[in-house]
């Protein structure tokens, strides 16, 4: 839970997306922790994805796999595939690194926030530095929504903050393990003018929840999405933000025949 005091708050990208969506449900999710529980159904999948996580985990630390790919038969194969799609990544050439980390931490304050990212494996060479992610579920997005995620846009913006590296030496790759059954991967590169834009999004997003958490200190809730925002249509927190009514409204609407566009029949 955020708490609304004067101390730093703590913020994840998963957070500034919901924020930069719909202010009112990041409210009703982070704040007063109204979030519907994960769906049990999804639980074998989120296990396997942790399972993996640790697994590359292991690997890149240099730790005996063995055991975790005789007892489950979907990770050796993912490893199996992963190495064939991308060798360099499991057994880098001599000499082509400097440094290479899993489960990588960085911590960043901006303006009254802390934000701290975790990258999957960050692979430092003698003039480039990239970060890898590892996706376990089996659709791979829209490479343009992709780049408007504030996981794509934190973690390189925050590495170039936190490092000597210059923006266009920093890239972020995404591997999707299970994608069509093989491995498939979604390269972003960076540079300053990224840089600049992403710097001016995040304070402006930032300025804004210091200002809507100092009025939710007051009883002033958080602002809605405009009326025509197709995200209102299957959200959990439609009847407390009042949105159902608006919802039955625009459906009765659609039903009423427009008589102009009905052709006349002789008699």
């Amino acid at each position: 839970m955020l708490s609304t005091s004067n101390q730093l708050l703590r913020l994840s990208q998963g957070q500034l997306n919901l924020l930069e969506t719909c202010p009112r449900k990041f409210q009703h999710t982070y704040l007063e922790q109204l979030a519907l529980p994960t769906d049990p159904k999804n639980e074998p999948s989120q296990i396997l994805g942790s399972r993996f996580h640790l697994l590359m985990q292991q690997q890149a630390m240099g730790l005996p796999i063995e055991d975790f790919l005789q007892e489950d038969t979907q990770l050796k194969i993912w490893m199996t595939n992963l190495a064939n799609a991308a060798p360099d990544i499991l057994s880098p050439p001599t000499g082509s690194e400097i440094f290479r980390e899993s489960e990588h931490y960085r911590i960043w304050q901006i303006q009254d926030f802390l934000f701290t990212v975790i990258y999957d494996l960050i692979i430092v060479g003698r003039q480039q530095v990239e970060i890898l992610d590892w996706k376990t579920y089996r659709e791979v997005p829209n490479r343009i929504n992709l780049a408007k995620n504030w996981q794509t846009k934190l973690y390189m913006y925050i590495l170039a903050e936190t490092s000597e590296y210059l923006p266009e030496n920093i890239s972020l790759t995404y591997w999707f393990i299970q994608s069509s059954g093989k491995p498939d991967s979604i390269k972003f590169t960076y540079d300053c003018s990224q840089h600049r834009k992403i710097a001016q999004e995040l304070n402006e997003l930032l300025s804004n929840l210091t200002v809507w958490l100092r009025e939710y200190q007051h009883n002033q809730p958080f602002p809605q999405i405009y009326d025509h925002k197709k995200i209102c249509d299957h959200c959990q927190f439609v009847t407390r933000c009042e949105r159902q009514q608006i919802q039955e409204q625009k459906m009765a609407e659609n039903s009423i025949p427009n008589f102009a566009q009905i052709p006349e029949v002789s008699i």
